[in-house]
């Protein structure tokens, strides 16, 4: 097969992080317990939210949201994996990596945009409080949700498509756990000018001006509370964001770990970062959230708790 076509009919070998028995053994096991993990909290999140009218908040509305592409996000990667590493078929076909790689790149998008929606929410909440419930109104909450969704929709679909241009001529092993941008482009074999190109440009726009925007919004944040006299009242309004800002943190330093170098200097050694966002991120979103508001910590272990009495009162 030649150029193009051999591109389209073969497969690639997804080796993972270790060729190891042992190790993928351990690596089994350990990205099991940490999706069951991030499934279990994030459906948590989304009941709880969804059952308690006093979680019915703009500020809910998005961290729902942000479970649910968190829970899509792990989906779509590590059930593959765990089978690849029970398994000694490792292929991925070539539809097969470009979806997961379309889904990988709009899901990160999505949770990007979502996270700056939510420093918008925490800005209106604490700079304006009094003009918060009709500055964050329904409707424009579900319009916000919605450029997020048709923007990251659009960012996934043109680095998708631009990849369909590139052939792949060479070795097809990627000693990765999925289907990663820059894995492919450093397989690719024909010009890849254009989408690194594109890469670049479009990633300004969806991940430098969010960011831009979430530090600045942070920025008014800090000057608003240190206006605040009394240290409680610093404490309670610094509090209502401390979450979204360790979430951020975790988000964009994983994020930079992997993507903030030259495509020529990227190699496998960087699947450890690559783990940490695709991973660790989603699974620690939940208690990040829970484990610092009291509402949704306590409304989510009710939620439980009434589930493991209901058949006992029955």
């Amino acid at each position: 097969m030649e150029g193009g076509n051999q591109s389209k009919s073969s497969e690639f070998l997804l080796l993972g992080m270790s060729e190891s028995p042992e190790q993928q053994q351990i690596l089994f096991w350990m990205f099991l317990s940490m999706y069951l993990v991030t499934v279990v909290g994030n459906v948590l999140i989304i009941l709880a939210i969804s059952s308690d009218s006093r979680l019915h908040t703009p500020m809910y509305f998005f961290l729902a949201n942000l479970s649910f592409t968190d829970l899509f996000f792990v989906t779509n990667t590590i059930p593959k994996m765990l089978v690849n590493l029970q398994s000694q078929n490792k292929a991925i076909s070539y539809a097969g990596c470009l979806t997961q790689l379309y889904f990988l790149v709009s899901l990160v998008a999505l949770d990007n945009l979502i996270l700056a929606v939510m420093a918008y929410d925490r800005y209106v909440a604490i700079c304006h409080p009094l003009h918060y419930v009709t500055a964050m109104s329904p409707g424009l909450c579900i319009l916000l949700l919605s450029l997020c969704w048709v923007f990251s929709v659009l960012y996934g679909l043109i680095h998708t498509l631009l990849m369909t241009r590139v052939t792949f001529c060479g070795s097809r092993k990627i000693h990765y756990l999925f289907c990663e941008m820059y894995v492919l482009l450093r397989l690719a074999c024909s010009n890849i000018h254009i989408n690194h190109t594109v890469l670049v440009a479009t990633g300004c726009f969806i991940f430098l001006i969010p960011l831009g925007f979430t530090i600045t919004s942070y920025a008014r944040i800090v000057t608003a509370i240190f206006r605040i006299p009394s240290a409680t009242g610093k404490y309670k309004a610094f509090s209502t964001c401390a979450s979204h800002l360790a979430v951020v943190s975790l988000f964009y330093g994983t994020l930079g770990m992997v993507y903030l170098q030259p495509l020529q200097t990227y190699s496998m050694k960087d699947s450890v970062a690559t783990v940490m966002y695709a991973v660790v991120t989603p699974m620690m979103n939940p208690f990040i959230y829970s484990l610092r508001n009291k509402d949704m910590h306590g409304s989510a272990l009710k939620r439980v708790l009434r589930w493991r009495t209901a058949p006992q009162e029955a």
